[in-house]
């Protein structure tokens, strides 16, 4: 049944998006606030096959911390599609960073040009920095919130990926604080699956860290933060804890004790 469940929602899910990406390319005309209200329409029929099709619905909790105005950065983890089709929903008109290349992708990356989506240059790092940087700025002093992906990817719930050094940089260089978003998405929409698995998927915003803590410290505390509050959803809906790799000095000494036992 979930097979033929999650068929049929694939099927209707691609196969609107192309009759809404191709129908509505007259959006391209209108003035941006417009178009997302129009985006906004298309992303609530995707979430009523969801729920239709699927099954699957949404609990948002811990709305009190988003900031009430200005911009901030929503570190949100990312285990799939799901999310990205939801951060309309979430906070108002958001700002995602994404590769540049997506731009270029015909159609989609038009409605993404005119949605003022953030473009970073993903080539040498140092040019992606100031890219990313350079970008975010005008966002920033519109009062939009941006939202980055600090492992830089989708990650499957239980999977361990460093966090990258970007949303510490625009921590620091923008000075807005950091709202971390935890989720179990990936539990009923895993990434690279065909199968989507009926149930309530958990959307969590954190207490925000305030700026002026510096980069390093920041990005401590999101990690530890977001990671133990998905940790917490993910396995409290059945799904897997992560497991982190030891340190490299406790590895080592680890490794010596054994060493020296068998000797």
């Amino acid at each position: 049944m979930i097979y033929l469940r999650s068929l049929a929602f694939n099927v209707a899910f691609h196969v609107w998006t192309a009759i809404c990406c191709f129908g509505l390319l007259w959006m391209l005309l209108l003035p941006r606030p417009t178009m997302i209200r129009v985006v906004k329409w298309y992303l609530g029929t995707v979430s009523w096959l969801e729920r239709t099709l699927v099954g699957i619905r949404y609990e948002v909790r811990g709305r009190e911390h988003l900031p009430a105005s200005g911009s901030f950065l929503l570190a949100a983890k990312h285990q799939s599609a799901w999310e990205t089709l939801k951060l309309h929903f979430l906070v108002d008109d958001p700002a995602i960073i994404l590769k540049r290349e997506l731009l270029w992708i015909p159609i989609w990356g038009w409605y993404a040009a005119k949605a003022r989506m953030i473009p970073v240059d993903r080539g040498a790092r140092g040019r992606a920095i100031a890219s990313l940087i350079r970008n975010s700025k005008p966002v920033r002093d519109e009062g939009r919130p941006i939202v980055i992906f600090p492992q830089g990817t989708r990650v499957a719930a239980g999977a361990h990926r460093p966090y990258r050094i970007g949303v510490g940089v625009l921590y620091e260089s923008l000075d807005i604080p950091i709202v971390p978003m935890a989720l179990n998405a990936g539990l009923y929409w895993a990434r690279h699956s065909f199968i989507k698995r009926p149930g309530t998927i958990v959307v969590e915003f954190l207490p925000p860290i305030q700026p002026g803590l510096g980069r390093a410290k920041a990005m401590q505390l999101l990690e530890e933060q977001l990671e133990a509050a998905t940790d917490r959803i993910v396995v409290a809906a059945g799904g897997p804890a992560t497991v982190r790799p030891k340190p490299a000095d406790e590895s080592a000494g680890v490794s010596e004790k054994a060493a020296s036992a068998a000797s």
